[in-house]
């Protein structure tokens, strides 16, 4: 693997910065100077690589999406049965949240906010089209209720943002069990 140059060291260093700042305070309350604080960088810096902070979130945002959707979708076969491919979706999905919580969060914050406009949310939905695809397919064969696909989502995946959020907080400990009842629960409210 390549060594890093110093211009995508301080571009990863921002992106932290912006994912830890608004994870903790909001999209508010992360102002250009402390992201460039924290990222131990100049103010200045950031605009090297980021026109205003809107186009700094709106950019982190489909960055980590895209690495999200690349972690959930790794392992997943098109050709699989639809149940198995659920499956195999879901817990990657699980899996990333619960790893990558910081990035997760953030999705999460970005998901239920305002704060990422509306160009950039329609990118971030590009990236789960596998997963939409295979509820279209789903729904086709009659295997999936026919309902809206941010229903499905609601149902099915969204869960999985207050399960990591509330042990992030020490409230819940997932362990398998927890998680193949989770999955269950997923499965058993969007199939026929």
């Amino acid at each position: 693997m390549a060594e890093l140059t110093k211009s995508q060291i301080k571009r990863r260093a921002l992106v932290k910065a912006t994912i830890e700042l608004v994870n903790n305070s909001g999209f508010h309350a992360a102002p250009m100077s402390k992201i460039a604080k924290i990222a131990n960088v100049s103010p200045a810096t950031i605009y090297l690589y980021f026109e205003n902070k809107q186009d700094l979130v709106n950019k982190v945002y489909i960055e980590v999406k895209a690495s999200f959707t690349e972690y959930a979708f790794a392992t997943y076969d098109p050709n699989m049965e639809v149940a198995e491919g659920f499956e195999v979706i879901w817990k990657r999905i699980a899996d990333f949240k619960l790893k990558e919580c910081e990035e997760a969060m953030f999705l999460a914050q970005c998901d239920n906010t305002p704060m990422i406009d509306e160009q950039s949310r329609e990118e971030g939905i590009k990236h789960l089209q596998p997963l939409l695809d295979l509820w279209e397919r789903g729904k086709k064969e009659g295997k999936i209720k026919p309902l809206s696909d941010y229903i499905l989502y609601a149902y099915a995946i969204n869960p999985l943002s207050f399960l990591m959020i509330t042990q992030k907080r020490g409230r819940f400990q997932l362990n398998e069990d927890h998680l193949e009842e989770a999955y269950q629960s997923a499965w058993s409210s969007i199939k026929i």
